[in-house]
């Protein structure tokens, strides 16, 4: 069974504090300077963050008392609380923040039986602006995008509340991360810096902003680019993923080989199945030809049943069977396809739900 953790929410005045969390350390130095302490003060708070996950002053125990009673009359440690939290029968942990300003995002860990590392996936928006049809969080419409702390404390609060230390990092949670290029990438650079989460562990997903990708290109960032496609044809892309309509397939993938042209990384193509609209065997076959030159792995994805605003559910899943006829068919030019391993199915997994769900609660 599913398990659903309740979190009661702190709202007394230490809500209202700057939060150290997710500041970088020169960021970290203008607070302790500006509170008329030692610089070397910083990379002390730095360790006890980033190395030690800490979660208050109190923990850190080579500080003076009076020292960490003059931090929590002017700080906090985290800048984002949970809202909410369940745990799947697999392990998967999915978790809502609620952001200083009380808006909602979402966030999951994940672990899997072949391997022994976890993998943090994190959210760059407040909703979505590119309105894909089978994502929940396109149902949420845009809100705004996330500073450069709001991202990185996602992973060191994951890292907080589960003890365990995030290997690897997904820029897949809500949004699109390539419409809040500026503060993903400097993300991306705290993250290499801070919490050692290496460059080749970390995957940023674009539904095919060709300005951000060619951006992100330039950052000199060796990180690993996915794409999600969705579908080969022009017309099936532009009903389930609009943005089509202003940065072409062709466009995108000229954009995706300069990527992989600048960076000598492998990108992985995301598709999500939908029966009887991008899994038919010409679709395999159109999609196929459309990679075959390209330096890439594809990874199917098997809907994740979600509703809209009416509370329909738009699209079905296919069979197995037919998820694995068109694996094949895709593959057949010698590119590594494989159908994704889902996790936390039992919870509200897809990006999305949780928040969906938690709103509708209090209401």
């Amino acid at each position: 069974m599913a398990e659903t953790i309740a979190v009661s929410i702190d709202k007394n005045d230490q809500a209202q504090k700057p939060a150290l969390s997710g500041l970088s350390l020169a960021q970290l130095e203008k607070c302790v300077l500006d509170l008329g302490l030692p610089k070397f003060r910083a990379k002390q708070l730095h360790t006890w963050i980033y190395a030690k996950n800490a979660r208050s002053f109190a923990e850190m125990t080579d500080l003076s008392k009076d020292l960490r009673e003059k931090l929590e009359a002017s700080f906090r440690v985290p800048l984002l609380e949970i809202a909410d939290l369940e745990v799947s029968r697999d392990g998967t942990r999915k978790y809502l923040f609620k952001l200083p300003d009380g808006k909602l995002v979402e966030s999951v860990l994940m672990r899997f039986e072949d391997r022994d590392t976890l993998t943090a996936c994190v959210s760059s928006q407040v909703g979505c602006a590119v309105g894909c049809t089978f994502c929940a969080t396109g149902y949420l419409g845009f809100k705004r995008n996330l500073t450069v702390q709001e991202i990185v404390d996602q992973v060191l609060c994951i890292q907080r509340e589960s003890g365990e230390r995030v290997a690897n990092l997904v820029y897949m949670g809500q949004g699109e991360p390539l419409l809040n290029c500026d503060n993903v990438v400097e993300s991306i650079k705290l993250i290499l810096n801070s919490v050692g989460i290496g460059a080749r562990h970390i995957t940023v997903s674009t539904s095919g902003i060709v300005p951000g990708i060619n951006q992100l290109a330039a950052a000199n960032l060796p990180v690993t680019l996915a794409l999600s496609l969705h579908a080969p044809d022009r017309l099936t892309r532009e009903e389930i993923v609009p943005i089509t309509k202003k940065y072409s397939i062709p466009a995108v993938m000229q954009s995706v080989r300069d990527y992989i042209n600048t960076t000598r990384r492998r990108v992985t193509i995301e598709y999500v199945l939908l029966k009887g609209i991008n899994d038919s065997d010409e679709q395999a076959r159109m999609l196929a030809d459309m990679v075959q030159d390209l330096h890439c792995n594809v990874n199917l994805i098997p809907f994740n049943p979600t509703r809209n605003n009416a509370g329909e559910i738009l699209y079905a899943r296919p069979s197995i069977d037919r998820q694995k006829r068109f694996r094949d068919i895709a593959g057949r030019t010698g590119k590594t396809v494989t159908i994704r391993l889902e996790r936390g199915t039992d919870i509200d997994a897809a990006c999305g739900q949780l928040h969906n769900k938690y709103v509708l609660g209090q209401t």
